[in-house]
């Protein structure tokens, strides 16, 4: 997985995609995917009107997705570009890490960046990961084991980790 730490120009081209948990929005630069929303989700835009419609960037996106929810694919190998904050991006780097099928908590993930106290901080960048599904926020659970926010909706978390064998209550 190569994550792009640079902050590219705004998003320029975008498609839709159907998939078993809904439409997906995929948003990206024409050289790296810079967000991917379900609708509906709590950050997604829609589209904008300098946008353009445009499948052939999302090409190997499209692909590794289907794959995914074929169960052919356990690791995606993309060029990202999510915009966000150094500490966004160190969270969602570290979201990358989270192999296939497995889940930890917000204290976990904030221990490994060398605070075990920002668990909340590392929450609120979880929350704030423009690239589901793919940057797996929906992988990162509570510190009691419940499944907490996705912006999604808890039944499409429930979904992704139910796909992908992870262990629920």
């Amino acid at each position: 997985m190569n994550l792009n730490e640079q902050q590219l120009k705004p998003a320029t081209c975008y498609c839709l995609m159907p998939s078993p948990i809904g439409e997906l929005l995929l948003i990206g630069n024409g050289r790296a995917l810079q967000a991917l929303y379900m609708a509906p989700h709590d950050r997604w835009l829609g589209k904008q009107p300098d946008w353009r419609r445009d499948e052939v960037p999302f090409k190997a996106v499209i692909e590794q997705l289907h794959e995914y929810f074929e169960r052919k694919r356990r690791v995606f190998d993309l060029p990202l570009a999510p915009v966000g904050t150094a500490f966004q991006q160190s969270v969602w780097a570290a979201l990358l890490q989270i192999p296939f099928g497995v889940t930890t908590r917000y204290g976990e993930v904030a221990a490994r960046l060398g605070d075990a106290k920002a668990s909340r901080a590392v929450g609120l960048a979880n929350g704030r990961n423009p690239i589901s599904i793919i940057v797996p926020c929906h992988r990162v659970i509570g510190a009691n084991g419940n499944l907490t926010g996705y912006g999604g909706g808890l039944d499409r978390k429930e979904w992704l980790l139910r796909h992908e064998g992870a262990l629920l209550l």
